[in-house]
């Protein structure tokens, strides 16, 4: 059991330093606002991004937080992640900036599947 608390927090706080941490302190950049322009979004929607990823990770990591919530907080990440993805790929052809939410998924995976393990142990 303390191997799986192990690999779920540390996913989970990677994700939370991924898609929360970096997000809120990076998405008034330049870099960050061209890279939502260049993939043809507009403006507002990074914005919009930016404030649910932050919502999502608070959800995935106050262990208090509904199940339920939780459940809805991992499955929007995936969708992000892949529509990163398609976003990428349809702009950029498959190079790392294709490849990288790929990555991140897997590890929101490792979260996603650590989590259930250890609520089924409760």
């Amino acid at each position: 059991m303390k191997k799986q608390k192990i690999l779920f927090w540390t996913a989970t706080i990677l994700i939370g330093l991924f898609e929360g941490v970096m997000p809120a302190l990076t998405s008034q950049t330049e870099l960050a606002k061209e890279g939502i322009r260049h993939l043809g979004y507009p403006a507002y929607f990074g914005n919009a991004l930016v404030v649910f990823k932050i919502l999502g990770v608070i959800a995935l990591i106050i262990p208090k937080i509904p199940s339920r919530l939780k459940e809805w907080a991992y499955a929007g990440f995936t969708f992000n992640f892949i529509f990163a993805i398609i976003s990428h790929a349809a702009i950029d052809g498959f190079g790392i900036q294709t490849f990288f939410p790929l990555i991140v998924l897997f590890v929101l995976a490792i979260s996603y599947i650590y989590y259930h393990k250890l609520n089924k142990q409760k």
